[in-house]
């Protein structure tokens, strides 16, 4: 299984069977669900806490930091998809319907190259 040969709706069951599996379900309301994103996706963030640049490039090199880096991306992305999943949420269209907002809100001639928000007021 690879991300090239594996569809979103595939993903939301084997999580969904899992987590039917252990009878999780009742535990997984959902503030439950978003309280679990923002946890594992603090987690991937304390890999990197303390950090500069030219460390974290030689991070993504080794395999020991890949491993964690890989365990807690999948944990954020189990919640994303249990979250869709017991929610009913179709992620593919969300995100169709997301990147079609910011491109209003970024579009290419103000945004290319700047790391500015789109309502953010330059500097100087």
């Amino acid at each position: 299984m690879d991300d090239a040969n594996t569809d979103v709706n595939r993903l939301k069951t084997m999580v969904r069977e899992f987590c039917e599996a252990r009878e999780w379900d009742e535990f997984h309301c959902p503030k439950n669900l978003a309280a679990g994103l923002v946890t594992e996706a603090s987690e991937l963030l304390q890999i990197f806490r303390f950090k500069n640049d030219e460390e974290v490039v030689e991070m993504m090199k080794d395999e020991r930091y890949l491993t964690m880096i890989r365990d807690e991306l999948s944990d954020v992305f189990y919640f994303v998809l249990r979250f869709a999943q017991k929610n009913n949420i179709d992620l593919s269209s969300s995100l169709k319907e997301k990147l079609r907002k910011n491109d209003i809100r970024y579009p290419v001639e103000k945004s290319k190259g700047s790391n500015r928000k789109y309502d953010e007021p330059p500097i100087f």
